[in-house]
Protein backbone atom coordinates (compact mmCIF):
# COMPACT_ATOMS: atom_id res chain seq x y z
CA UNK A 1 0.00 0.00 0.00
CA UNK A 2 1.37 3.40 -0.99
CA UNK A 3 1.02 6.20 1.55
CA UNK A 4 0.99 9.92 0.85
CA UNK A 5 1.56 12.24 3.82
CA UNK A 6 0.46 15.84 3.37
CA UNK A 7 2.37 18.23 5.63
CA UNK A 8 3.09 21.93 6.05
CA UNK A 9 6.34 23.80 6.61
CA UNK A 10 8.76 21.75 8.67
CA UNK A 11 10.01 24.78 10.56
CA UNK A 12 6.57 25.63 11.92
CA UNK A 13 4.14 22.72 11.61
CA UNK A 14 4.28 20.77 14.85
CA UNK A 15 1.29 18.59 13.95
CA UNK A 16 2.93 17.61 10.65
CA UNK A 17 6.11 16.64 12.47
CA UNK A 18 4.46 13.91 14.51
CA UNK A 19 3.38 11.43 11.80
CA UNK A 20 6.36 12.28 9.57
CA UNK A 21 8.85 11.41 12.33
CA UNK A 22 6.84 8.32 13.29
CA UNK A 23 6.74 6.93 9.75
CA UNK A 24 10.36 7.82 9.05
CA UNK A 25 11.62 6.24 12.27
CA UNK A 26 9.76 2.97 11.67
CA UNK A 27 10.67 2.82 8.00
CA UNK A 28 7.09 3.03 6.73
CA UNK A 29 7.49 4.24 3.13
CA UNK A 30 5.51 7.30 2.09
CA UNK A 31 5.43 10.07 -0.45
CA UNK A 32 5.80 13.46 1.19
CA UNK A 33 3.46 16.14 -0.13
CA UNK A 34 4.59 19.41 1.38
CA UNK A 35 2.29 22.42 1.08
CA UNK A 36 3.93 25.61 2.38
CA UNK A 37 1.47 27.43 4.63
CA UNK A 38 0.19 30.97 4.11
CA UNK A 39 1.04 31.08 0.43
CA UNK A 40 -1.64 32.48 -1.95
CA UNK A 41 -3.10 29.06 -2.78
CA UNK A 42 -2.31 27.01 0.30
CA UNK A 43 -5.85 26.73 1.66
CA UNK A 44 -7.19 25.66 -1.72
CA UNK A 45 -4.41 23.09 -2.12
CA UNK A 46 -4.98 21.55 1.31
CA UNK A 47 -8.77 21.51 0.89
CA UNK A 48 -8.31 19.25 -2.13
CA UNK A 49 -6.93 16.48 0.12
CA UNK A 50 -7.98 17.29 3.70
CA UNK A 51 -11.63 17.81 4.69
CA UNK A 52 -10.59 20.10 7.54
CA UNK A 53 -8.27 22.21 5.40
CA UNK A 54 -5.48 21.43 7.86
CA UNK A 55 -2.30 19.38 7.88
CA UNK A 56 -1.28 16.64 8.35
CA UNK A 57 -3.35 14.27 6.26
CA UNK A 58 -2.59 10.66 5.33
CA UNK A 59 -3.84 9.26 2.02
CA UNK A 60 -3.81 5.59 1.07
CA UNK A 61 -5.96 3.25 -1.02
CA UNK A 62 -8.73 5.79 -1.42
CA UNK A 63 -8.78 6.49 2.32
CA UNK A 64 -8.16 9.83 4.00
CA UNK A 65 -7.06 10.13 7.62
CA UNK A 66 -6.54 13.54 9.18
CA UNK A 67 -5.31 14.59 12.64
CA UNK A 68 -1.89 13.50 13.93
CA UNK A 69 -3.16 11.11 16.61
CA UNK A 70 -5.70 9.49 14.28
CA UNK A 71 -2.92 8.94 11.75
CA UNK A 72 -0.69 7.39 14.43
CA UNK A 73 -3.46 5.08 15.62
CA UNK A 74 -4.23 4.03 12.05
CA UNK A 75 -0.58 3.21 11.42
CA UNK A 76 -0.47 1.24 14.68
CA UNK A 77 -3.41 -0.85 13.50
CA UNK A 78 -1.99 -1.38 10.01
CA UNK A 79 1.58 -2.11 11.12
CA UNK A 80 1.09 -3.82 14.47
CA UNK A 81 4.26 -5.90 14.10
CA UNK A 82 6.42 -2.76 14.15
CA UNK A 83 5.59 -1.92 17.77
CA UNK A 84 4.45 1.67 17.34
CA UNK A 85 2.97 1.34 20.84
CA UNK A 86 4.49 -0.80 23.65
CA UNK A 87 3.50 -4.46 23.57
CA UNK A 88 2.88 -4.60 27.33
CA UNK A 89 -0.82 -3.74 27.95
CA UNK A 90 -0.16 -1.52 30.98
CA UNK A 91 2.62 0.38 29.21
CA UNK A 92 0.47 0.69 26.09
CA UNK A 93 -2.40 2.14 28.11
CA UNK A 94 -0.06 4.69 29.67
CA UNK A 95 1.47 5.52 26.28
CA UNK A 96 -2.00 6.13 24.85
CA UNK A 97 -2.92 8.29 27.84
CA UNK A 98 0.10 10.58 27.65
CA UNK A 99 -0.22 10.79 23.87
CA UNK A 100 -3.86 11.84 24.19
CA UNK A 101 -2.93 14.35 26.91
CA UNK A 102 -0.42 15.91 24.54
CA UNK A 103 -2.99 15.92 21.77
CA UNK A 104 -5.70 17.69 23.76
CA UNK A 105 -3.77 19.73 26.31
CA UNK A 106 -0.89 22.12 26.88
CA UNK A 107 -2.61 25.03 25.14
CA UNK A 108 -0.38 27.62 26.81
CA UNK A 109 2.80 25.92 25.60
CA UNK A 110 1.29 25.90 22.10
CA UNK A 111 0.38 29.60 22.15
CA UNK A 112 3.33 31.03 24.07
CA UNK A 113 5.97 28.73 22.57
CA UNK A 114 4.83 28.22 18.99
CA UNK A 115 7.15 25.86 17.11
CA UNK A 116 9.91 27.65 15.25
CA UNK A 117 12.92 25.38 14.80
CA UNK A 118 15.15 28.19 13.51
CA UNK A 119 14.54 30.20 16.67
CA UNK A 120 17.08 30.29 19.51
CA UNK A 121 16.07 32.50 22.44
CA UNK A 122 15.50 32.31 26.20
CA UNK A 123 11.83 32.48 27.14
CA UNK A 124 10.97 34.66 30.14
CA UNK A 125 8.50 32.03 31.46
CA UNK A 126 6.50 34.81 33.13
CA UNK A 127 3.19 32.95 33.04
CA UNK A 128 2.23 30.70 35.96
CA UNK A 129 0.14 28.60 33.57
CA UNK A 130 3.08 28.13 31.23
CA UNK A 131 5.37 27.09 34.06
CA UNK A 132 2.73 24.65 35.29
CA UNK A 133 2.40 23.06 31.86
CA UNK A 134 6.17 22.75 31.47
CA UNK A 135 6.32 21.06 34.87
CA UNK A 136 3.57 18.67 33.83
CA UNK A 137 5.51 17.70 30.70
CA UNK A 138 8.57 17.07 32.86
CA UNK A 139 6.45 14.97 35.23
CA UNK A 140 5.29 12.85 32.28
CA UNK A 141 8.82 12.42 30.99
CA UNK A 142 10.21 11.55 34.42
CA UNK A 143 7.43 9.10 35.27
CA UNK A 144 7.56 7.25 31.95
CA UNK A 145 11.35 7.07 31.88
CA UNK A 146 11.47 5.77 35.46
CA UNK A 147 9.01 2.99 34.58
CA UNK A 148 10.68 2.02 31.29
CA UNK A 149 14.34 2.67 32.01
CA UNK A 150 14.61 4.74 28.81
CA UNK A 151 16.16 5.91 26.63
CA UNK A 152 12.73 6.78 25.17
CA UNK A 153 9.53 7.21 27.15
CA UNK A 154 8.62 3.53 26.88
CA UNK A 155 12.06 2.09 26.26
CA UNK A 156 11.97 1.96 22.47
CA UNK A 157 10.76 4.86 20.35
CA UNK A 158 6.96 4.90 20.13
CA UNK A 159 3.97 7.02 19.19
CA UNK A 160 4.33 8.79 22.54
CA UNK A 161 7.82 10.05 21.62
CA UNK A 162 6.55 11.23 18.24
CA UNK A 163 3.70 13.10 19.94
CA UNK A 164 6.11 14.91 22.28
CA UNK A 165 8.85 15.57 19.71
CA UNK A 166 7.50 19.05 18.83
CA UNK A 167 7.46 19.95 22.53
CA UNK A 168 11.11 18.93 22.72
CA UNK A 169 11.71 21.26 19.76
CA UNK A 170 9.95 24.08 21.60
CA UNK A 171 12.04 23.53 24.73
CA UNK A 172 15.16 23.67 22.52
CA UNK A 173 14.11 26.82 20.65
CA UNK A 174 13.09 28.72 23.78
CA UNK A 175 15.96 27.68 26.02
CA UNK A 176 13.75 25.98 28.62
CA UNK A 177 15.74 24.62 31.55
CA UNK A 178 14.83 21.04 32.40
CA UNK A 179 15.80 18.65 35.16
CA UNK A 180 18.66 16.26 34.42
CA UNK A 181 16.44 13.32 33.44
CA UNK A 182 14.35 15.41 31.05
CA UNK A 183 17.41 17.13 29.62
CA UNK A 184 18.93 13.74 28.77
CA UNK A 185 15.67 12.69 27.16
CA UNK A 186 15.56 15.90 25.14
CA UNK A 187 19.01 15.18 23.76
CA UNK A 188 18.00 11.60 22.96
CA UNK A 189 15.04 12.84 20.92
CA UNK A 190 17.06 15.54 19.17
CA UNK A 191 19.64 12.95 18.09
CA UNK A 192 17.04 10.47 16.85
CA UNK A 193 17.84 10.10 13.11
CA UNK A 194 14.26 10.83 12.02
CA UNK A 195 14.05 13.93 14.21
CA UNK A 196 17.49 15.06 13.05
CA UNK A 197 16.35 14.76 9.43
CA UNK A 198 13.26 16.85 10.16
CA UNK A 199 15.41 19.52 11.82
CA UNK A 200 17.83 19.56 8.88
CA UNK A 201 14.97 19.92 6.41
CA UNK A 202 13.40 22.69 8.50
CA UNK A 203 16.63 24.67 8.61
CA UNK A 204 16.95 24.35 4.84
CA UNK A 205 13.49 25.75 4.11
CA UNK A 206 13.47 29.08 2.35
CA UNK A 207 10.03 30.23 3.51
CA UNK A 208 9.46 32.59 6.40
CA UNK A 209 5.94 33.16 7.66
CA UNK A 210 5.72 36.64 9.26
CA UNK A 211 2.64 35.71 11.31
CA UNK A 212 4.42 32.73 12.83
CA UNK A 213 7.61 34.69 13.45
CA UNK A 214 5.64 37.38 15.27
CA UNK A 215 3.81 34.73 17.31
CA UNK A 216 7.13 33.13 18.28
CA UNK A 217 8.27 36.38 19.89
CA UNK A 218 4.98 37.63 21.28
CA UNK A 219 5.50 36.34 24.81
CA UNK A 220 9.25 36.86 25.17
Amino acid sequence: MTYQLVIGNKNYSSWSMRPWVLMTHFGIPFEEIRIPLYTPAWREQIRKVSPTGKVPCLLYGGNTVWDSLAIAETLHERHSALGLYPTDPAARALARSVSAEMHSGFSTIRTQMSMNIRLSVVHAMASDTLRSEVERVQEIFTTCLAKSGGPYLFGDFSIADAMYAPVVMRFRSYGVRLNATCDTYRETVLHNPAVARWISDALAEAETIPEYEAESRKYL
